[in-house]
This record gives C-alpha cells, structure tokens and sequence, in this order.
C-alpha cells in the first residue's frame, strides 16, 4: 500500500489525449529510434504536448533501461530509459508508465522522449 496521492485529471490540471494525425520520428545519433504514425498526444495544464509513441514503433533494443523513476499523482509510477547511441545527453531520455493509473490508461504501452535529450523530435 502507498500513501502517495492519487489525483484526478479535471478543471484545475486538465489532461486530455488525443490521437496525433501526424508521423513522428525521434532520431538519436543519426539514428531513428521511433518512427509511428500512431502517436498520442498528451497536453496537461501548462506543459508542452508531449509525443507518446507505441512501443512497437520503438527500437527498444535500442534503449537501456535505467534505474531511475518518478511519480506522478496523476498518471502514476514512470520508469526510464537511457539511449546509450546518445552517450551521457541520452541518460534518461525516455519515460513510460507501464501500469498507469485507470484515468490515464490510454498511455500503457506507450513511451515519451525528452526533446533535450534526442537529437530531433520531428512531426511530418
């Protein structure tokens, strides 16, 4: 059991998901790392979007998962991933909520990239 707050996406952090019409590419090293024509599109308060991308589209084998996570009351436990083509810059550059909370269920089995942390970010 966990005493960490679990949150609801509404009028004072609105969230919302949206299918995103476009391709995206994430390049690391001269290298894509994701090409999908399947991404969501996350916005939340007054964040930047955010590019969630299927893990299918994902080279994982390309990834090294890290040791490193986070919490977020509203989508829940995030594990890391480091893309080593893209040395100490790439530490941690990818997120993913693998067993996110039910409102924001949409995002399992999805994965997010830092933009600072690649080298391009790139909707066609």
């Amino acid at each position: 059991m966990t005493d960490r707050p679990i949150k609801i996406p509404g009028l004072d952090h609105p969230i919302s998901i949206e299918a995103n019409p476009s391709r995206v590419v994430v390049k690391v090293g001269g290298k894509i790392i994701a090409d999908t024509s399947d991404a969501l599109t996350l916005r939340e308060a007054s964040y930047p979007p955010v590019q969630y991308i299927p893990r299918r589209d994902v080279d994982m084998a390309a990834l090294t998962r890290s040791e490193h996570t986070t919490y977020c009351p509203y989508k829940g436990d995030a594990s890391y991933y480091s893309i080593p083509a893209g040395s100490d810059r790439s530490r941690n550059a990818v997120w993913t909520y693998e067993t996110p909370f039910e409102a924001m269920a949409q995002i399992k089995d999805y994965v997010a990239f830092y933009s600072d942390r690649v080298d391009e970010i790139r909707l066609a």
